[in-house]
């Protein structure tokens, strides 16, 4: 099998050392290709080049940016239907978070993970999942648009401000919420609007689009704010009507003990849920932040998401 892997050379859980190793496990079965990511896309490109060339199979050691990009990058082009011949999708969780291998089960050490990769490959294992769209960028386990999002922002602003510091912590995301909701959070009228095929428009604060559960992690703590999403299903949608102090902050106690929010229908409710939506569309009043997979998207007015069912092949 001909394969390439794609390392991050900056992911925050392995060494060049360690990295090394894992390489050369894996030649013990593939035919393998070794690419470094050298700037914010190179993975995107690299991915790209290994469909053109009719590679079987992407591996990815890193985090859940450097897999987003790779993902971008096999699919380029549109839905998977008018993609042929997408190489498989393995993933080395070492970044930070791992959402996305973690979905996925897979263990969060790299040198584990990497063994439960070669017993996948040996035993011909392989998982069709859907992904989602957000405009044209693919995403694997979450996007959004509202505060979540100005918060993704900020971080990665701080972060581009102090190339010394290598990877972001629980701590950075806290510090950004508090900042964004306090200081900097418009928190009067809803400048989002849902719209669903079929439903009344609704004012939102902020949106959080799941293709998988849980949207993030604490540390090992998961927060399911859609504890319904599967990549087996559509979209799931969580929002907030309300950034009132008193509601927001019993909310986030709410998410952060693992405790689901009450199924409410009413003028006042504050969280509002949606499960297995093929489509949906996020309208704003003015720009606003936006999000895939935690990467950052930039300020816009508007993004359509859409599910895609059965885009890629995992090795897992």
């Amino acid at each position: 099998m001909r394969a390439l892997l794609v390392v991050n050379p900056a992911a925050t859980t392995t060494s060049a050392r360690t990295r090394e190793v894992l390489a050369s496990a894996l030649e013990t079965d593939l035919k393998l290709e070794v690419a470094h990511t050298r700037h914010r896309g190179h993975a995107a490109e690299l991915a790209a080049e290994a469909r053109a060339d009719g590679l079987d199979l992407v591996v990815v050691l890193g985090g859940d940016g450097t897999v987003n990009e790779v993902v971008n990058g096999l699919l380029a082009g549109g839905d998977p239907t008018d993609v042929p011949d997408v190489p498989d999708l393995a993933v080395v969780p070492g970044g930070g978070t791992n959402v996305f291998s973690r979905a996925l089960g897979l263990p969060r050490d790299p040198v584990e993970a990497t063994g439960a990769l070669l017993d996948a490959l040996r035993e011909h294992r392989r998982r069709s999942i859907g992904l989602g769209l957000a405009g044209d960028r693919w995403f694997t386990f979450n996007a959004g648009m509202g505060w979540d999002a100005e918060v993704v922002a900020r971080v990665d602003q701080r972060r581009r401000s102090r190339p010394t510091q290598r990877h972001t912590t629980p701590r950075d995301y806290f510090r950004a919420a508090v900042e964004q909701f306090f200081l900097h959070s418009d928190r009067g009228a809803p400048a989002i609007t849902l719209e669903v095929p079929g439903a009344d428009p609704l004012p939102l604060h902020m949106a959080i689009v799941a293709n998988t559960a849980p949207w993030t992690y604490l540390g090992d703590r998961p927060l399911l704010t859609s504890p319904e999403a599967s990549f087996d299903t559509g979209l799931d949608l969580y929002a907030l009507t309300r950034l009132r102090t008193v509601g927001t902050l019993s909310e986030a106690r709410r998410l952060l003990r693992g405790r689901p929010t009450p199924d409410r229908r009413g003028p006042r409710t504050l969280v509002h849920r949606q499960h297995d939506l093929a489509e949906l569309t996020l309208r704003a009043s003015r720009p606003v932040a936006a999000q895939v997979d935690g990467e950052a998207l930039g300020d816009l007015q508007s993004l359509t998401f859409r599910a895609v069912p059965n885009a890629l092949c995992v090795v897992v």
